[in-house]
């Protein structure tokens, strides 16, 4: 048998031993609760900060826009750190969102991408990795995970990948004991290109040869994320290498890390036309899919039950967040998903100002500040609970 042979056989075998694994069907639920609505709202509320430049007000702008929306999911002020560090004089932070794991809270699994931009809004680059990383914040705010996670936005990586720099010196490395991390998965430009079939994602596995004793490690859990990338979605994983983004500062520290990037590379990074116009969301939808399986599984996501509940154990558990708000509100109930439900909201005069269907997450800017009353229904079952808007 020839050399070329053995190699291919060993090929084929280790994507077949990959590949044959079967989807969980909890986890499966969970990714599917993805919404292409929350996807392309991200996507234009990012583009319309405008140009994110690091030290500049834009990015300033953006910080607190992410900051609203972790708040909408749920996650307290205690749950969210800002990092701060020094370019050109100026300061710019890293938004770092901590959800604590019940099994090994000190040993954390990161999910991470820039949020800064240059030359352009950077729709793609980044605000599509940014889209996906809040799905999977939002979905998994209240999933019990073994260990901890880090939704971690970095600001600085146009400039040559300052701020995760800043990050690994100043706060992995400055913690007394270094900070035990599992795993880094680097989200940067997954937006793919407007027109083009859009079916791939590149997993990127550590081909390094200046720290090179996590090579290894980074091939086992690449390839078991190409797996994830075919259990939770309809793309199709595609072996690549990391390249010049936020986990190779983890990467020369001796960290093991992946990463998802586009298939369909894009020409207009860095540049006026990074816009909505130019990617594809319904791409960033499957990656948000893929990327939401991978990491219950890297986290180690509690296996839970899909218990069949009543309408009205459903409609009594709902929880609306953050309340008082005042641009959106998130509702969270039991197995919303296994039946159709209506929400809506009436003044203090009793007049119907919002009539939602299906819809978890929902838009209240339009709401004077005031009192109101949410009901929830379910098969003619209703709950009311009070909203107030400030």
């Amino acid at each position: 048998m020839t050399l070329k042979s053995s190699l291919l056989i060993a090929a084929t075998f280790i994507t077949n031993l990959y590949f044959s694994q079967t989807a969980n069907p909890y986890y499966a639920s969970i990714s599917n609760q993805v919404t292409q609505s929350n996807i392309t709202t991200n996507l234009q509320e990012f583009e319309n900060i405008g140009i994110k430049t690091t030290g500049s007000t834009k990015l300033t702008e953006a910080l607190t826009w992410l900051k609203t929306k972790y708040t909408g999911f749920g996650y307290s002020a205690s749950e969210m750190q800002e990092h701060s560090f020094n370019y050109q004089g100026t300061t710019s932070k890293n938004l770092i969102i901590t959800k604590t794991g019940t099994k090994y809270p000190d040993t954390f699994v990161i999910i991470c991408g820039h949020y800064d931009t240059i030359n352009g809004p950077g729709t793609n680059d980044n605000g599509s990795g940014v889209s996906v990383i809040l799905e999977v914040a939002r979905l998994l705010k209240n999933i019990e995970t073994e260990y901890s996670i880090k939704f971690i936005n970095f600001a600085g990586e146009e400039q040559g990948l300052i701020g995760s720099s800043a990050y690994v010196n100043n706060v992995v490395n400055g913690t007394n004991p270094k900070m035990n991390i599992k795993l880094v998965f680097n989200i940067d430009e997954v937006g793919g290109v407007a027109g083009k079939v859009n079916n791939q994602i590149m997993c990127e596995r550590d081909e390094s040869n200046y720290v090179s004793s996590n090579n290894a490690a980074s091939n086992t859990v690449t390839q078991q994320l190409m797996s994830y990338v075919s259990l939770y979605s309809p793309l199709q994983p595609k072996l690549s290498h990391a390249y010049n983004s936020d986990y190779m500062p983890f990467e020369n520290n001796g960290e093991v890390i992946t990463g998802f990037y586009e298939a369909n590379e894009s020409d207009q990074p860095h540049s006026s036309g990074d816009t909505f116009a130019k990617l594809d969301p319904v791409y960033i939808f499957n990656v948000a899919k893929a990327a939401t399986g991978a990491m219950m599984h890297f986290a180690g996501a509690k296996n839970q039950t899909m218990a069949v509940c009543t309408p009205e154990d459903q409609v009594k558990s709902l929880k609306i967040s953050p309340n008082p708000a005042n641009d959106y509100i998130t509702l969270e109930f039991l197995n919303k998903k296994l039946k159709e439900y209506n929400f809506s909201i009436v003044d203090a005069l009793g007049k119907t100002v919002l009539n939602i269907k299906n819809e978890d997450r929902i838009n209240i800017q339009s709401l004077r500040k005031g009192v109101y009353f949410g009901t929830l229904s379910i098969d003619g079952i209703s709950h009311t609970k009070k909203i107030l808007v400030d």
